[in-house]
């Protein structure tokens, strides 16, 4: 079998750093994954930089991105009807939207509700029906704030990414510390709810156990979306406690170990991972004014 890696090294791994990485060091990053294998970048998310700065070069860096295209599928995060305006108008392959099943983290994440995050990326959405979208769920399974997601919780904010006509849905564990056991019964409840959508998951890995939930998906759910950042790198600067994501090298010698297929050549990937890494002990420190 195989599965199809998203790295979001360049999103999720740096917005979670105290260094301001320069654009050309990120155009850096990017061909270093690309000759890795890697075929899908999230690269950016599309938020205020006053709370992310380090994303604040997002249109910047998707104009720069475009001749890789051909070859690699790019996609940008929004998490409100402004991020989805910026994210189609700057041409992405894929705008990102998510949400959080906890209402209490998406208040530390974005200032609003749930519902209202939802009702508003639903009227976002329906302004771009030829814009491809990707839904997700932070906090699908753990949240800093409420503890255990239910799934039945999560299985009513997956069925209104599914209102809105989305049909591929990423679900994360943001706190990265969900069991394999919990991981697979609310994939599972998410699938008896919306056979027609296309799951994928996002891991983070606190306990080491996302390795084994990332295999047992591919292997007793078919789940062949996952998302990892090189080197490990990232986390959510507003869930308290959120670990790192689970590492791209990882999860490619996991899966190549168990005759999972991948595409990515592992020995690519570990100079990736050292570009990273020197390339953050290189950047300058954010302010703390």
């Amino acid at each position: 079998m195989s599965v199809i890696i998203t790295d979001v090294v360049l999103r999720d791994g740096l917005q979670d750093e105290d260094v301001l990485v320069a654009t050309d060091d990120k155009l850096t990053i990017a061909d270093e994954l690309v000759a890795a294998g890697i075929r899908q970048i999230e690269a950016v998310s599309f938020v205020s930089p006053t709370r992310v700065p380090q994303m604040a070069d997002a249109d910047a860096l998707v104009a720069r991105l475009q001749p890789y295209r051909a070859t690699t599928q790019v996609s940008a995060l929004a998490l409100n009807a402004t991020g989805v305006h910026r994210a189609v108008a700057a041409g992405v392959d894929v705008v990102h939207i998510a949400a959080s099943a906890s209402s209490a983290h998406s208040r530390a994440n974005v200032g609003t509700s749930a519902a209202q995050v939802l009702a508003d990326l639903s009227q976002a959405v329906a302004s771009y029906p030829q814009q491809r979208f990707l839904g997700g769920i932070s906090t699908a399974f753990v949240c800093p704030f409420e503890g255990i997601i239910a799934p039945t919780c999560l299985v009513e904010v997956a069925e209104q990414f599914a209102a809105m006509g989305i049909r591929t849905l990423g679900l994360a564990d943001t706190m990265g510390t969900a069991t394999t056991e919990h991981v697979l019964t609310a994939v599972d409840a998410v699938r008896d709810a919306l056979p027609d959508i296309t799951i994928g998951l996002h891991l983070h890995n606190a306990d080491g156990q996302a390795l084994t939930t990332a295999l047992q998906a591919a292997r007793t759910l078919g789940i062949e979306h996952f998302d990892s950042a090189v080197g490990g790198y990232g986390g959510c600067p507003f869930a308290p406690g959120a670990h790192g994501n689970l590492a791209t090298e990882e999860l490619v010698a996991h899966f190549h170990s168990h005759d999972v297929d991948t595409g990515i050549d592992l020995q690519q990937l570990a100079i990736a991972a050292s570009t990273v890494k020197r390339i953050l002990a290189d950047s300058p420190q954010l302010s703390k004014q």
